[in-house]
């Protein structure tokens, strides 16, 4: 079989980063080191970081207290922000936990969360296209001042309240022709509009790779990554979009060989919360089909 991998295949920089950041503070003697939630959607990474010391805590949208065992004599906890970043208010909670705070949130999404502050000062309203239930949608709408709507589609814009001046971002890992879709439909419904496309670098390349893969001849696409992984997800859909089978899988064991024998040339993908050995895992047992 031949095997396709796209070339953004794999860990952003973002994610890079915080995992980076939490493991310096694991390997120098830092222990414990928690995350508020888990520090990337990817439970195999979790399960490899867990053991190097980094315990998840707190629940997947950042909501939940945080309740953790007193420091042993000798350790220096810390608690480390995932790259989705958190609301204003979370952060304060965080930091008065009683434990050194470090911020690993993805500086694109830092960015996002400055303009819709900056904006929001400014007496704009916010829409956020974006998952609302998402950790990095709930964290931004935390930078709205209580002006801040989450939508995914014409008739959420359509049920707004009536805005005068409106401030539109995006979650940084939606598909770019929706939110290209939706800004210019909301330009229509709104006196003022600035657009801000805030979908990040990675999450771009990783869309357009998937193109490339049915351009290149993939009969078939894996997508590898977690099932609650939005950009992962997406990528999935994206590959469907193509008309081409798509299989969404976490790890290589679920590939099924009878079923991916019935290609001869399939693409491969992943999505930015996916580690390497994972990926190579997938190709390497596609190869040998």
């Amino acid at each position: 079989m031949k095997v396709l991998r796209a070339k953004s295949a794999g860990f952003c920089w973002g994610v890079e980063r915080a995992i980076e950041i939490a493991r310096d503070y694991a390997h120098h003697g830092r222990h414990p080191v928690y995350t508020d939630g888990p520090l990337i959607h990817n439970r195999q990474m979790m399960d490899v970081l867990s053991k190097e010391g980094i315990r998840e805590v707190g629940d997947y949208q950042s909501k939940a207290d945080i309740a953790v065992a007193s420091a042993a004599p000798g350790d220096h906890p810390v608690m480390v922000v995932r790259a989705h970043g958190v609301s204003p208010e979370r952060r304060t909670y965080l930091k008065q936990i009683g434990m050194e705070f470090k911020d690993a949130t993805c500086p694109d999404v830092g960015i996002i969360a400055g303009k819709i502050r900056l904006h929001a000062k400014k007496g704009y309203s916010t829409i956020i296209f974006g998952d609302k239930n998402h950790p990095e949608a709930i964290g931004l709408m935390g930078y709205t001042e209580g002006r801040g709507y989450c939508i995914t589609s014409k008739a959420e814009i359509d049920a707004l309240p009536p805005l005068v001046r409106v401030c539109m971002v995006s979650q940084s890992t939606m598909f770019m022709h929706e939110f290209a879709e939706l800004s210019a439909y909301a330009r229509t419904k709104f006196a003022e509009v600035l657009v801000f496309d805030t979908i990040c670098q990675a999450t771009k390349d990783r869309q357009t790779d998937v193109i490339c893969l049915a351009q290149l001849g993939a009969q078939a696409v894996v997508v590898i990554g977690g099932h609650h992984s939005a950009n992962t997800v997406k990528l999935a859909s994206l590959a469907r979009l193509q008309n081409l089978p798509t299989f969404h899988i976490e790890t290589a064991s679920e590939l099924d060989p009878v079923e991916m024998n019935k290609y001869q040339v399939v693409g491969v993908t992943a999505g930015a919360s996916t580690p390497e050995f994972l990926i190579s895992e997938v190709c390497t047992a596609l190869s040998a089909l």
